[in-house]
């Protein structure tokens, strides 16, 4: 089935930031739980290391909270990595619990346009269960914003276009139901939005059915590169690899020539 990109309600500029938040907070909570993004550790650190930082400038952070595990995973093989949490609509409430948990974490408060990101943010760009969020034009001005930058970068989804996928979305609203009184900080407007009025599990229910239809596969990656302007200074990955009973999407670019 080719992609379809129907309309999310935590895109849109008016959907309730406390609801947004809700929802961002749940997906963080669970990709610690399950550890989604550790298969990742060595091509992480291997664009660090070409790229001659360590700073990973993530963005479409959410909260930043789901980086939690992947940092504990990726601090064992480069201890002194940083991360620069940016969103186009800040969570600063998860901003400042995230970086609580961990001190190597900071943030930007301001929006942050991960087509456009400012020339002081430098090292390795990251995006973890976002990149479904933009249209193919959008998504290639965000690989072609690296490519002018001269910054590597790396895109992750945890889901895909398969039965697989669409069924762990379908069931979402009971995983939310399950989670919710797990989810730290706590919050009171949580669990009236989640129980008493079920705005959570419902919008949570929708999003995560669209993300999977929404979702890049590796040939669709391959093209929107093949389509970025100055690819051909870059050196570029694609793959679908196994994370726990599913799998994660990703991309990977680094400049052929360090600046």
């Amino acid at each position: 089935m080719g992609r379809i990109h129907l309309f999310e309600w935590e895109d849109q500029s008016w959907f309730p930031p406390t609801v947004r938040n809700y929802m961002t907070d749940f997906l963080q909570f669970l990709t610690n739980k399950t550890r989604m993004f550790s298969p990742l550790v060595p091509e992480i650190n291997r664009l660090l290391q070409t790229s001659q930082t360590n700073q990973l400038i993530d963005m479409g952070s959410g909260g930043g909270g789901g980086l939690l595990s992947l940092n504990e995973d990726l601090q064992k093989v480069n201890p002194d990595v940083k991360f620069l949490l940016t969103d186009l609509y800040p969570n600063h409430r998860a901003f400042q619990f995230t970086q609580s948990k961990a001190r190597n974490f900071e943030a930007v408060p301001t929006p942050v346009d991960a087509r456009n990101v400012p020339d002081n943010l430098n090292g390795v760009r990251t995006m973890f269960l976002a990149f479904h969020h933009f249209q193919p034009d959008d998504a290639i001005q965000i690989l072609q914003n690296a490519v002018k930058s001269n910054q590597a970068i790396l895109i992750a989804e945890g889901q895909e276009r398969s039965v697989p996928s669409f069924l762990a979305m379908f069931f979402s609203p009971l995983t939310v139901l399950l989670a919710t009184p797990f989810i730290r900080p706590f919050s009171v407007a949580r669990i009236i939005f989640t129980y008493l009025i079920p705005l959570v599990p419902i919008f949570t229910w929708w999003d995560g059915i669209v993300s999977v239809l929404r979702t890049y596969s590796v040939q669709e990656l391959d093209e929107l590169i093949s389509k970025t302007e100055g690819h051909e200074k870059f050196i570029w990955k694609t793959e679908r690899i196994k994370s726990g009973p599913a799998y994660l999407i990703y991309l990977s670019g680094v400049p052929k020539e360090i600046s």
